[in-house]
């Protein structure tokens, strides 16, 4: 492919660039070049995703980025993270201002590409679509069922109302807008692809777009549209970049994703990719001129429900709370070596200085905080909804957390418990004494129920959704139990059923336990006082399986099988003075310690 020639200034760094509301730029899509002003420019792009991050980080974060060398920001809007609700959007809460952050990459000197859906895959629950949609019994996603488009239209039509004005063809930093996402891993519904520009065009987004695939000529044909540039994932050879030119060679092509690190999954070792193969790549890319994103630059935290889920050869791949991912900036926005090495690379392309490293965020440990049984999620029960036989969590309204499904035994009294298709993790009891549990990452579906002396035994099912699938063709991923139970092959009816979604104000309203009875399913509670606040990771290696919430912020899910013992606790959501800690353990009966150390490890 023909090398662009490229100004090193305009190339390699983002202050060389002035990317101000008062001065308007033009960018636009030649055939082998992306041009900034019509001039060809080389997008150095480090992806980060606002919702991952707590706001008061943005803008270090960002200029972490840019001191290792990028003049562009590639972030990912999870469209259930803004319409929790149907019909009701927020783009203001907490971390969800997404025109704030791409003001903030403005503010920096650098540019943006934005990366909407509606399904961004991620790692994030449901690849970003609302589960609101799987209350449909028979909803299909990303095509055309009338369903899905119609709310797609209202969300497109909602972010678009708070993005166009930041365009670039608006004097803002937005370069270039994404197509859906590595659609060609999922379908060849060309006509949706086409509809999903069409939305966009017709509320305001005027600049250009692109899509992002694997370099493979059977998903960059299903995946691409016309006029829109084409974005590999990764593009990391010449045969790559070939394969994207076979595909249409009037637009240009860059790699989408170059993947400096890796995802882990719960019960696997930490995915850690040398630094040698990003270094050698970015290399490659720099010396051929191509432009690329770093998938990811800083990870960041799938703090409270957000964590997704894959379904590849082992079955349900349940993902961590942490999404360091091995990145350039580590979860707490920390300097590693691949960033150093990479900034390296990265500055020996240009005779511009790059800006020095922004100071690191403060630390602190704290010493043991004693946790002691508080309350049972048995206490707290709201009032039973009756089933004839269980469903989900989306045909009862419920989008995430638990739900206790409760029967009395009838006919088969003991044996074999099967509970099909159950999503993801449940522990089950009889006449209140724990049986033992059933994790659908292993497989696992049934269990032996023991005899009991008790004339009506009562069977309850406490059941954890954890992730769904974000990726591939398993996206249709409802929770709880989404079949039946049945007893030695005997179908158990006429259930009592109790939705626990465990918002933040459900624990914080927790009545204190009345009972002396000990029974998994235990909230712990404790307090700490802090002189100064920064930012912490709770060691959870006393506890075995469940989430935490400090000061009424859900941190997310710990679970003994590693390899993530600690969870990030950022400096914002801690305070000077006492500060509060609850949880809640599926096992653990005991009171137990926690601590507060500095780092992930």
């Amino acid at each position: 492919m023909r090398k662009i020639v490229v100004m090193s200034a305009l190339a390699l760094c983002a202050f060389t660039a002035s990317v101000t509301a008062q001065s308007k730029h033009s960018f636009a899509l030649a055939k082998k070049d992306f041009l900034l002003d019509g001039k060809p420019y080389q997008i150095i792009s480090g992806e980060m995703h606002p919702a991952r991050i707590p706001k008061e980080y943005w803008k270090h974060r960002i200029q972490m980025a840019k001191a290792m060398g990028c003049n562009t920001i590639a972030a990912y809007v999870f469209w259930n993270y803004h319409e929790q609700e149907e019909g009701k959007f927020d783009f203001t809460s907490e971390n969800r201002d997404i025109a704030e952050f791409v003001k903030l990459v403005q503010a920096e000197g650098m540019w943006v590409l934005l990366r909407p859906g509606p399904y961004v895959c991620a790692e994030w629950e449901f690849g970003g679509l609302p589960p609101y949609l799987l209350r449909i019994p028979d909803i299909k996603v990303r095509c055309l069922d009338p369903r899905y488009m119609a709310a797609t239209e209202r969300y497109i039509k909602a972010l678009a109302e708070h993005v166009k004005s930041l365009q670039v063809t608006n004097g803002g930093p937005i370069l270039m807008v994404q197509v859906e996402n590595e659609y060609g891993s999922f379908g060849n519904d060309k006509q949706y692809l086409y509809k999903l520009k069409e939305l966009w065009e017709q509320n305001g987004i005027n600049v250009p777009f692109y899509t992002a695939d694997g370099p493979v000529a059977a998903l960059l044909e299903a995946g691409s549209v016309p006029g829109a540039a084409i974005g590999l994932d990764s593009g990391s050879s010449e045969g790559d970049f070939a394969a994207a030119n076979k595909q249409n060679p009037d637009v240009p092509s860059f790699s989408s994703e170059s993947y400096p690190g890796w995802l882990t999954h719960w019960g696997e070792k930490w995915a850690r990719p040398d630094k040698a193969g990003i270094v050698k790549e970015v290399k490659f890319l720099m010396d051929t001129k191509r432009s690329f994103n770093l998938y990811v630059i800083h990870g960041g935290t799938n703090f409270g429900f957000t964590a997704g889920a894959n379904s590849g050869g082992k079955g349900y791949e349940p993902d961590l709370t942490s999404y360091d991912y091995d990145a350039p900036i580590n979860e707490q926005g920390g300097v590693t070596e691949k960033y150093l090495a990479l900034r390296e690379a990265i500055q020996s392309y240009s005779k511009k200085k790059l800006p020095a490293i922004p100071a690191a965020i403060p630390t602190i440990t704290i010493p043991e905080i004693s946790l002691k049984p508080y309350t049972s999620i048995w206490e707290n029960l709201p009032a039973a909804v009756k089933s004839v036989q269980p469903k989900t969590f989306e045909a009862y309204g419920q989008d995430y957390g638990f739900m206790v499904y409760k029967t009395t035994l009838i006919g088969h009294k003991s044996g074999k418990l099967d509970v099909v298709e159950l999503h993801d993790y449940a522990t089950v009891f009889l006449n209140g004494k724990y049986v033992g549990k059933i994790d659908r990452r292993l497989g696992e579906h049934n269990i032996e129920l023991p005899k009991s002396d008790v004339k009506d035994p009562v069977l309850e099912i406490l059941v954890e959704g954890m992730g769904r699938i974000n990726f591939a063709q398993a996206l249709i991923d409802r929770k709880g139990i989404t079949d039946r139970v049945t007893l030695n092959g005997m179908t158990l009816m006429n259930w009592e059923v109790f939705g626990l979604p465990v918002k933040s104000e459900f624990v914080q309203q927790l009545q204190p336990a009345k009972s002396t009875e000990v029974k998994p399913g235990e909230f712990f509670k404790g307090t700490f006082t802090l002189a100064g606040t920064g930012d912490t990771y709770l060691d959870m290696t006393n506890f075995k399986k469940g989430m935490v919430w400090v000061n009424g912020h859900n941190l997310g899910r710990y679970w003994e099988i590693g390899p993530q013992k600690r969870l990030y606790c950022p400096a914002p959501w801690l305070k000077k003075g006492e500060n509060e800690i609850i949880v809640f353990d599926q096992h653990q009966l005991e009171a137990a310690t926690v601590k507060g150390e500095k780092s992930l490890e």
